[in-house]
């Protein structure tokens, strides 16, 4: 049985509180008629997992009981909640405002907000090992275009757009940046590369911390503001495009300048003729994952879907997709929390059978914090799919122009 509701230990106060620091909107709305519970799919699979008991001891004033609420770092921030809700109370931003009212945090994401604070990006990737990455990146693709002339285009004044990625793909994962920046080169993009501010990701979106969100993502505007590019274009990583989107809508004072999805331009350029793809070089089946940060949250929704469609053979909607799309069960930062590991897997159920039920092979996750969870699924349901980020798939599918040399 539930410890009974103790009236004096209420706190009136908190409701005024929590309004003034999410100032977002006014969640007395709330109608405490459940829709909530009803589209998180997690509700039943975790303990501590129900954001209508949650939004319902905020309304009481149980200050001390929600100090101590496992939901308030079990909850994947995903707003999957937030679409069903008939007044549209965003929960997740109520959960991240708990978060960052915690003095300890979580420490292994504290740990990665720090590094990414003292060093410039998350994976505390050095000014030495960035730069030989680039370089290397840069013959490798020399080579792969039989381009000797081709260079990465750094810190270049009045770019059309300034790309900013996830230190993944410079520490771990080289490959994925090459194969973006080889599209790039088809479509004769002009774009830079800042040297010392490129990781677009930040944690302190999930911590909850404001000080520390803006300390990370402020000086990428600051950066941006010294160059002067048209445009600010983000990777396919979710909560790295909410980030810079977050940071320019709550935090900058300077010039407005677009922030787009890299999908977007992808869109752009196979309507517009700069990319030629032969579809018939992708021919298994393909689904597609849609991230919440860039889906629910921010909107972009179609232009994944044209890109796919005209580089694979065989695409396939999940049901629900779209911002009704059931998040992988890594939102929120649980992927920077090791003791959540096996939650995440729990969490995962849903997502997996919305997989299998499509029949595909492949896995279109424009992500890289997706990736991570659905490598991981992968592995733990042996589901037997490749996960590819949908850049990827367009490389596979390029018909290049040829290069012709002087010595030719």
């Amino acid at each position: 049985m539930s410890e009974p509701i103790r009236i004096k230990s209420l706190d009136p106060t908190l409701r005024e509180e929590i309004n003034g620091l999410v100032k977002a909107f006014d969640f007395s709305k709330c109608l405490t008629c459940g829709m909530c519970t009803a589209g998180c799919v997690y509700s039943e699979l975790v303990d501590d997992n129900d954001p209508r008991k949650f939004i319902r001891k905020i309304a009481l004033g149980m200050r001390e009981e929600l100090a101590e609420d496992p939901f308030v770092w079990n909850c994947n921030m995903c707003e999957r909640c937030t679409v069903e809700c008939p007044m549209g109370v965003n929960i997740a931003a109520l959960t991240r405002t708990f978060r960052g009212k915690d003095p300890n945090s979580r420490g292994h994401m504290q740990h990665v907000v720090d590094d990414h604070i003292r060093t410039g990006n998350q994976m505390a990737v050095e000014q030495e090992d960035f730069d030989e990455t680039i370089e290397w990146i840069e013959e490798e693709l020399q080579k792969d275009l039989n381009d000797p002339d081709f260079k990465i285009p750094m810190n270049k004044p009045n770019a059309d757009f300034m790309f900013v990625f996830n230190a993944r793909e410079v520490k771990y994962y080289p490959n994925e940046l090459q194969s973006i920046l080889k599209v790039f080169y088809a479509a004769k993009a002009d774009y830079t590369i800042s040297s010392s501010r490129w990781d677009a990701t930040n944690l302190a979106l999930f911590s909850g911390k404001n000080d520390d969100f803006w300390k990370i993502t402020g000086p990428l505007f600051e950066e941006a503001d010294r160059l002067k590019p048209k445009a600010i274009v983000v990777t396919e990583c979710g909560h790295a495009f909410r980030s810079v989107k977050m940071g320019q809508r709550s935090f900058w004072k300077g010039d407005i300048i677009p922030v787009r999805h890299v999908v977007e331009l992808f869109a752009e350029w196979i309507k517009d003729g700069r990319l030629k793809l032969d579809k018939t070089k992708n021919p298994l089946p393909v689904t597609l994952h849609d991230p919440c940060n860039t889906v629910r949250k921010e909107g972009v929704i179609e232009p994944q879907r044209y890109v796919l469609k005209n580089a694979v053979m065989d695409f396939r909607e999940m049901n629900p997709s779209g911002k009704y799309n059931i998040c992988c069960g890594a939102g929120g930062g649980a992927l920077a929390v090791p003791e959540f590991k096996s939650q995440r897997m729990v969490k995962a159920k849903p997502k997996v059978d919305q997989l299998i039920a499509t029949g595909a092979k492949i896995g279109a996750i424009p992500c890289h914090n997706c990736m991570d969870q659905f490598n991981d699924m992968n592995k733990h349901y042996k589901l037997g799919m490749k996960m590819v980020h949908i850049a990827a798939l367009i490389e596979n599918a390029l018909v290049l122009d040829e290069v012709v040399t002087e010595t030719e």
